[in-house]
């Protein structure tokens, strides 16, 4: 008796669990998980590839071939590290390790009829230059340790490899909005702040996982942040001309960044804050939730960041003209 006892509460508590897990998950906007790539299209956190995807308002998903065609016609200098065109070909199981792969054949593996590689995929097209700047980093890491006679992948491609999977450049005219947000203050940002954060800030998804997960976006998704200030006149080009400007940025950035580069310098960013993105952040009280908007972690002098700082301990973002 007292092991059924036991087996019922535990079959309870989790239960309970359960229920309370999909109280959140019914409160986010869903696409049904059969949706066309288009369906995301008008979506936010999907503008950089927004167009591309309303190309394709059916399933399957595009084959390689059919992708292949269209990086020749957006991004058709889309090179590997080592300057080798870029091809989506189908994965074999005796296929050399994934960079070492891409760099000396230009040969992205891309499964058929998976929504993870489908993204990668629309990421080499939109981020084509800091994608093969990634790739030739990872090579130029992975000979370093070689030579080193260092065990193991390092910090530098861990980062490298988790900002292409989740990573975020938010650009921002308003030097206070990325100080907000590095410092972890959610609800000034994008609350009290959320008319100036939406008039002078763009956030541009570099992670092909991050597009994947936001099919269905769930409680507590985050993506990993670099944060860039510009002029005001950045605002004024066209998404495209920004979308080729800030390419070209990231890949410097990431180039001059490479010493100081591991996952703590990448900061984290809850999706769900951004206005938009769920309708449940048309409210205050939503920002005030801790399990998703964590405050900063206590002891600590100053926020991480690549950014530099004005010497107030406050992160201020890099400011670049176009």
């Amino acid at each position: 008796m007292r092991r059924l006892a036991a087996h019922r509460a535990v079959r309870d508590a989790a239960a309970g669990e359960l229920r309370q897990v999909m109280a959140l998950v019914s409160l986010l906007p869903m696409i049904s998980i059969d949706a066309a790539p288009a369906a995301f299209a008008s979506r936010p956190l999907f503008e950089p590839i927004a167009g591309l995807l309303a190309r394709f308002g059916s399933r399957p998903l595009p084959g390689v071939d059919e992708l292949n065609r269209l990086l020749d016609e957006v991004a058709p200098a889309a090179t590997s590290g080592s300057d080798r065109t870029i091809r989506f070909v189908v994965p074999h199981e005796d296929d050399p390790a994934y960079e070492e792969r891409i760099f000396a054949t230009g040969e992205v593996p891309t499964r058929p009829e998976d929504w993870h590689d489908f993204f990668n995929a629309m990421a080499w097209c939109v981020w084509p230059r800091t994608k093969a700047t990634c790739n030739a980093l990872h090579l130029a890491q992975i000979a370093a340790r070689r030579e080193a006679g260092l065990p193991g992948r390092g910090s530098c491609r861990d980062a490298l490899t988790q900002f292409d999977e989740c990573g975020i450049v938010v650009v921002s005219a308003s030097p206070e909005i990325p100080a907000l947000l590095a410092a972890h203050r959610w609800e000034e940002a994008f609350w009290e702040r959320r008319g100036e954060l939406q008039a002078t800030t763009r956030f541009l998804v570099f992670g092909h996982g991050t597009w994947d997960q936001l099919r269905q976006p769930f409680f507590g998704l985050c993506a990993k942040a670099i944060y860039r200030g510009v002029d005001a006149d950045w605002l004024a080009l066209s998404p495209d001309e920004q979308q080729v400007e800030a390419d070209r940025w990231l890949a410097q950035h990431l180039t001059e960044q490479l010493e100081d580069l591991s996952p703590r310098r990448l900061l984290p960013l809850p999706l769900l804050g951004v206005p938009g993105v769920t309708v449940d952040n048309a409210e205050r009280e939503y920002y005030r939730d801790v399990r998703q908007f964590r405050p900063l972690r206590e002891p600590s002098l100053k926020p991480r960041s690549s950014a530099p700082h004005d010497g107030s301990g406050r992160v201020r973002a890099t400011r670049t003209r176009p």
